[in-house]
């Protein structure tokens, strides 16, 4: 006849059992992920997929509304195609200033830009409806989430994971809830393994 475990062992399975638990917390995934780097400017850098109202003052034909192409650029009529990616709004307005200056179209001309649609974010992982969803400024982490039905009862609901591009490069870290997105950031919830 087999005799019943003696307590010391159920013991040491349960402690064994617990360790597991812990060793796979410490395994959840995107938990050893570095933090996202902090941005190095305030100012928005406009990128493929952004669409831009240009306002030049008396011209209508230099003003009107732009979509950056996937190689950066604006299209304008009389000057062409304008490099639009990696400058701030004020730089692309100094720069259409310029060039309508340099070719002797416009004498002093009064050009403004506005970012008029930002490019969409996309969030995938443990959310309900996972997808391309358009940028608002000011969204974070969780009304990214909110925005796409809310965490599924897998997530991790702690951090997430933000693939996105640090000067030309595409960088992946961890963040937090409360982290400030931005357009074109492509955010990750992780699935929890217990």
């Amino acid at each position: 006849m087999r005799s019943l475990p003696s307590c010391k062992h159920l013991f040491s399975g349960r402690s064994l059992a617990l360790a597991a638990i812990l060793a796979l917390a410490g395994c959840a995934e995107g938990a050893d992920l570095p933090p996202l780097p902090p941005e190095s400017s305030a100012a928005y850098h406009l990128g493929a997929g952004d669409e831009l109202r240009v306002i030049t003052a008396g011209e209508d034909q230099l003003s009107g509304d732009f979509h950056v192409s996937d190689a950066g650029n604006i299209a304008m009529p009389m000057l062409g195609v304008i490099k639009a990616a990696g400058m701030t709004p004020d730089q692309l307005s100094q720069e259409i200033t310029q060039e309508s200056e340099s070719r002797e179209i416009l004498k002093n001309p009064s050009v403004s830009v506005e970012v008029v649609n930002y490019r969409p974010i996309f969030v995938l992982g443990e959310v309900n409806k996972p997808g391309q969803y358009p940028y608002q400024p000011g969204m974070t982490v969780l009304t990214a989430v909110s925005v796409a039905g809310g965490f599924t009862y897998r997530a991790v609901e702690s951090y997430a994971s933000v693939v996105r591009d640090v000067d030309g490069h595409s960088t992946e870290g961890k963040v937090k809830r409360q982290t400030l997105l931005q357009p074109g950031d492509v955010l990750t919830v992780f699935e929890r393994h217990f």
